[in-house]
């Protein structure tokens, strides 16, 4: 039994098991905060990999012929066939129930309806007769409000007449014909004809600026075409034909001043059966008879122009396509091929989406919703409503990661633009162009910071008086307190443009600073010693500042002479003309500066502390053995320090690949795929604070943001993991010396 002095009170082992209890459930509080972080951001990622779902909502059967295109209403609540008989019908998809029938206002004189075809991505008909005549309807949709009740009618506009002939030229029939409207309203049309003649009319309405009376203009031209044409389409700008072969092959017409140019011939791996647009008109799908789809837009040609190229395709269905249907808000398409068998597929990022089965047997009448949240599919007896849930087909691996070919560009490339502006315009998420600038900025504050973090804290620990290290540690840590903003703004509104114009004097420091120094250095070595030893500790650092200063002074006086005779009067254009590169005024320099000033104050401080904790008596046994202050340093002092100054540089690493404000004040933001030095870039923390506040909840930009999160999580992870794996191997390696 102890002795009653000896014994602890009751009171501090309370104390000791209360405070042991706080600081455990503090750190398990952090670990698990650190997880549900995680958690959260991994369910908002994890929606950005899943497939489309498509459901059938609703099957309603259907009475007289069998319907070559249908419309429905934006909201889903009616849906229009038309059948070769003439019969426009209205449905309602509650219930099944015809609501209207509606006259197309064609004279049924001209015999019934020989052909019916859907203009892509548009509420439009194109209608041929019997006799020949062509006609465009358009299917609008009225909606009014009946208290709370929404109340939707169909509006069918007048059938608007299409002629490709004039009175003069004999009617011969047409093989194929495709007919598109303008932003403006007017129409033009394509046709091949039975005797091997590619047609191309258009048709506009003239105002008279004074009377205010319209006239009806045409426009009529043909040329040569082949006779296997199996697809034609025309692009609602009237500046493109393209046409599917039975041969395998798609050529391309380019209309200039109304008339159809020399035909450019691409070649398909088969016969093409089906052929439209995707939204915007630039970019030209393809189905052919193995049941594989084509996407194709223009690219450059090695002798100069533009070729036809075949950019990507996806897997094969079962049979040959059939019908073919664009998506009215993205670059998807769906498809049914000859055995009913139907799939979802993305362009831009080469994704099959989903595949099924029509649930009306081989139909090619399909048809988009204009919300693209489902679609309307029309068999020979049957119509079936179908739900479509696509949230993000954009994404994939190779669209995040890989290079893309997309539309208006030379080649595939990786981007990053997050808006286009339109639908037409799709955004480019690709993260590649952000992981590269962010370990761009990282290199190049690094490359300042650890050179003058490491070497100043080993004079300042070894070499520098202790009453002048009293001062430097204090104040070279004081710098760790200025906020991020103000080094930011500084860099951006204050350094670059001043940095622009003395680049060559920053230059010629490269080569004038040295050389100070170590004259500087030679010559106080070069005094006597009794002259030396008039002067105070330290004196020599406080000298070198001098020189420091004084070298730069030169240098920046010299920045005329310099620019003009080592960079031919402008050092911008210089650069230009030697290395291709620009110099952009907010680039990587001023962030190396500005960043590399905020790291310096971490790498100094722990770096100092380890070697000032290296034991004594390695240091006065190594100078007792007879060698001298730096060869103590470097050999016995710096290995035994290394640890520490490697955990120094990875906390500084860490500092600077999460930096946010001098980024992204300093960088101009632009998200190049560049290691120059002269140019700016983009990194994932600036890139989330620039974005998320008008990223969409839960749209696809807000996910992905998310995923640059997770990314630079990740990143500074696996760097502080290995950054300890490496400190305990050289802690352990130098511990015996």
């Amino acid at each position: 039994m102890k002795p009653e002095s000896f014994r602890t009170p009751r009171r501090r082992l309370l104390s000791d098991r209360i405070a042991r209890g706080l600081v455990s459930g503090g750190g398990m509080a952090t670990i698990a905060g650190i997880l549900g972080i995680l958690f959260f951001i991994f369910i908002e990622i994890l929606p950005l990999f899943g497939s489309a779902d498509v459901a059938l909502t609703a099957r309603f059967p259907l009475d007289g012929e069998e319907p070559g295109a249908v419309v429905v209403d934006e909201h889903r609540t009616h849906a229009a066939t038309f059948a070769a008989d003439g019969q426009i019908v209205v449905r309602s998809l509650a219930t099944g129930d015809v609501t209207h029938r509606l006259d197309s206002g064609i004279d049924p004189t001209l015999g019934p309806w020989k052909r019916i075809q859907q203009i892509p991505g548009e509420p439009r008909v194109a209608i041929e007769t019997a006799g020949g005549d062509l006609f465009a309807l358009t299917m609008d949709w009225t909606i009014e409000f009946d208290e709370a009740t929404r109340v939707i009618t169909p509006d069918l506009s007048r059938a608007v007449p299409f002629d490709f002939f004039d009175e003069e030229t004999a009617r011969i029939p047409l093989q194929q014909f495709s007919l598109a409207f303008d932003d403006d309203g007017a129409i033009a049309g394509a046709a091949i004809t039975e005797d091997g003649r590619l047609l191309f009319a258009r048709q506009s309405i003239e105002e008279d600026f004074m009377s205010g009376e319209e006239t009806t203009v045409w426009e009529r031209t043909w040329r040569e075409a082949p006779g296997d044409v199996s697809s034609l389409l025309l692009d609602r700008q009237h500046t493109n034909i393209f046409a599917g072969t039975e041969s395998g092959a798609v050529i391309w017409w380019v209309i200039d001043d109304g008339e159809p140019q020399e035909p450019r011939t691409a070649e398909n791996e088969a016969p093409i059966t089906a052929m439209t647009f995707l939204i915007g008109d630039q970019s030209l799908i393809t189905g052919d008879v193995t049941g594989r789809l084509g996407v194709w837009f223009p690219v450059p040609s090695e002798g100069g122009g533009d070729r036809l190229g075949r950019i990507r395709g996806s897997t094969q269905q079962k049979a040959p396509i059939v019908g073919l249907s664009p998506s009215p808000r993205d670059k998807g398409v769906l498809s049914v091929d000859a055995s009913g068998g139907m799939a979802l597929y993305y362009s831009t990022s080469n994704r099959l989406l989903w595949s099924g089965n029509s649930p009306v047997g081989a139909s090619s009448v399909l048809y988009y919703a204009p919300k693209a949240n489902g679609a309307i599919v029309a068999g020979a007896d049957e119509l079936a409503l179908l739900d479509i849930d696509n949230p993000h087909p954009e994404i994939g691996w190779n669209a995040l990661f890989g290079r893309v070919w997309y539309e208006g560009y030379d080649q595939p490339e990786r981007v990053w633009q997050s808006t286009g502006g339109t639908d037409v315009f799709e955004p480019k998420l690709s993260l590649t162009p952000l992981i590269v600038g962010t370990f761009k900025g990282t290199f190049y504050s690094l490359i300042l910071a650890i050179p003058l973090a490491v070497l100043g804290a080993m004079y300042t620990s070894q070499f520098m008086h202790p009453r002048l290290r009293r001062t430097v540690k204090p104040t070279v840590e004081l710098m760790a307190a200025l906020p991020s903003v103000v080094l930011g703004f500084l860099a951006g509104l204050w350094l670059a443009p001043r940095l622009e114009m003395v680049l060559p004097a920053l230059v010629a420091m490269l080569v004038i600073v040295p050389a100070f120094v170590l004259l500087a250095g030679v010559g106080w070595r070069s005094l006597p010693n009794g002259y030396r030893h008039r002067f105070p500790d330290g004196f020599e650092a406080l000298l070198q500042l001098f020189v420091i200063a004084i070298a730069m002074f030169v240098a920046f006086r010299l920045n005329g002479v310099f620019e003009a005779q080592v960079f031919a009067g402008d050092v911008r254009q210089w650069l230009f003309d030697t290395t291709g590169l620009r110099y952009d005024q907010r680039n990587a320099i001023v962030v190396g500066l500005a960043m590399g000033f905020a790291v310096i104050p971490i790498i100094f401080s722990i770096a100092e502390d380890a070697f000032s904790n290296v034991p004594q008596n390695l240091v006065s046994g190594s100078l007792a053995l007879g060698a001298n202050r730096w060869q103590t340093v470097t050999r016995v002092v710096l290995p035994t320090a290394s640890p520490g100054i490697f955990s120094a540089i990875m906390i500084g690493f860490g500092r600077a690949i999460g930096e946010t404000m001098i980024v992204l004040m300093a960088t101009g933001n632009t998200p190049l795929m560049d290691w120059s030095p002269f140019n700016g870039f983009r990194t994932l923390s600036a890139n989330i604070a620039v974005e998320i506040p008008e990223a969409p909840h839960s749209g696809t930009l807000y996910r992905v943001l998310f995923l640059a999160a997770a990314l630079l999580f990740v990143f500074t992870f696996v760097a502080n993991t290995g950054a300890e794996l490496i400190r305990q191997r050289l802690r352990k390696r130098y511990a015996q010396l």
